[in-house]
């Protein structure tokens, strides 16, 4: 099978789209593919029902999809909490690439949440916190696609060891594509620099993960890259990859 025979008519609705078959077919030939031949599969199937998604921490998949589909819609979640830094990528990333950057927020203001459920929920039920000002937004800006693109990657922690190029996002019933899954630190690296892409300036203070400011420490030399995230609380992820 090649990817030419890895059609769908995006004329039928989302609800009539059998795209799991899609999505076994597309893992097994583009494993052992490059991103941009990734990307390319995803932009000639999904249209313009396809987005990316981005914490701003650099723009590296920004660089790399809009370079093969102009103007792509730009998934931002703006939980409230972010570092001034964060939302000054973002503003950067507006000028500088191609893109639609769309800004995603939850439901209630930070205000709001701390007088429905009280101060400094992120430290008491970070789970929860994350749900309402991250998975749930995203959940909802995500309905009118067909296919999202993620940056994550397999070796940034264990829970993603196992992530396939092409995926089923059983939760969203979607189709996940991550055509960076396999590569290293050194790979991301070597393209950010390469292509001069704008990385958030919090990573020259030592922040390599960077979440809410609530939430994100400095690393320590030696440490995981992921250990700055919820230092303490024992969580390793979000939930928007879970």
């Amino acid at each position: 099978m090649t990817l030419a025979d890895i059609e769908i008519d995006l004329s039928a609705g989302r609800g009539s789209l059998d795209l799991r078959e899609v999505v076994e077919s597309a893992a097994r030939v583009l494993e052992d593919a490059s991103a941009r031949e990734i990307v390319s599969w995803a932009a000639a199937t999904f249209g313009d029902r396809l987005c990316l998604t981005s914490s701003m921490s650099d723009a590296l998949l920004i660089d790399l999809v809009s370079k093969v589909k102009p103007g792509v819609d730009v998934l931002f979640v703006d939980t409230g909490y972010h570092f001034a830094e964060t939302i000054g990528t973002r503003d950067a990333v507006r000028q500088v690439y191609d893109v639609n950057v769309i800004d995603v927020r939850p439901s209630r203001t930070v205000e709001e949440q701390d007088r429905e459920l009280g101060p400094r929920l992120f430290g008491r039920n970070p789970d929860l916190c994350c749900f309402l000002r991250k998975v749930e937004p995203l959940n909802r800006a995500l309905e009118p696609y067909l296919a999202w693109i993620s940056g994550i990657r397999r070796d940034e922690s264990s829970s993603r060891a196992r992530t396939k190029v092409v995926e089923w996002d059983a939760k969203r019933q979607m189709v996940k594509i991550n055509p960076i899954a396999s590569w290293t630190q050194e790979d991301v690296d070597a393209y950010i620099t390469d292509n001069g892409v704008l990385i958030n300036p919090l990573h020259y203070d030592n922040y390599p993960s960077i979440g809410c400011a609530p939430c994100t420490r400095q690393v320590l030399e030696g440490e995981d890259p992921r250990s700055g995230r919820w230092a303490g609380l024992g969580k390793v992820e979000c939930g928007i990859h879970l």
